[in-house]
């Protein structure tokens, strides 16, 4: 703890939660999370953890996946994407928010929404507009990112497989 990572008022994400460090002494960390809940971490555990500072910086990228299935125009998806992150206020516009494919599933292709935004003490609720976003702007397209299920059909002799 000496390299000072955070320091107090530094929001971090560490074990998986969000937290703001109220104390730092010399055994134990004192965070406060987002629910109110005040959490001491003795600085060992700290020294030997992954730790996200967030407090340090002005600007941070967040990442929204979506499917959709193949038969979806890439342009299509990308614009309505775009779009949705053009609609937020918290997203900056400077850098610019992109898209990339990232991956190829069996019955869907896997679209990433990057954004950019500032605003560090509001980064659960930014990602949880920018979902709610998502979601309905690519409703109001009518892009369909529900879970591609197989369907079998069987009609007397003949089997077809289809997604639907």
């Amino acid at each position: 703890m000496v390299s000072r990572p955070f320091k107090i008022g530094d929001r971090i994400y560490f074990n998986g939660k969000f937290a703001d460090v109220v104390d730092i002494d010399l055994i134990f960390t004192r965070m406060k999370t987002l629910d109110s809940v005040m959490v001491s971490v003795p600085n060992q555990q700290l020294i030997a953890s992954e730790i996200d500072n967030y407090g340090k910086k002005t600007i941070v990228r967040r990442s929204c996946p979506i499917t959709t299935g193949y038969e979806l125009p890439t342009d299509q998806v990308e614009k309505a994407l775009l779009e949705a992150a053009e609609t937020m206020e918290a997203v900056l516009k400077n850098p610019r928010s992109y898209v990339w494919i990232t991956n190829f599933g069996d019955f869907a292709i896997e679209y990433t929404l990057y954004v950019f935004v500032n605003q560090i003490k509001r980064l659960p609720e930014i990602d949880a507009n920018l979902k709610k976003t998502v979601l309905l702007t690519l409703k109001r397209h009518g892009i369909d990112i529900s879970t591609p299920r197989l369907i079998q059909r069987v009609s007397g002799n003949e089997s077809t497989l289809t997604d639907g």
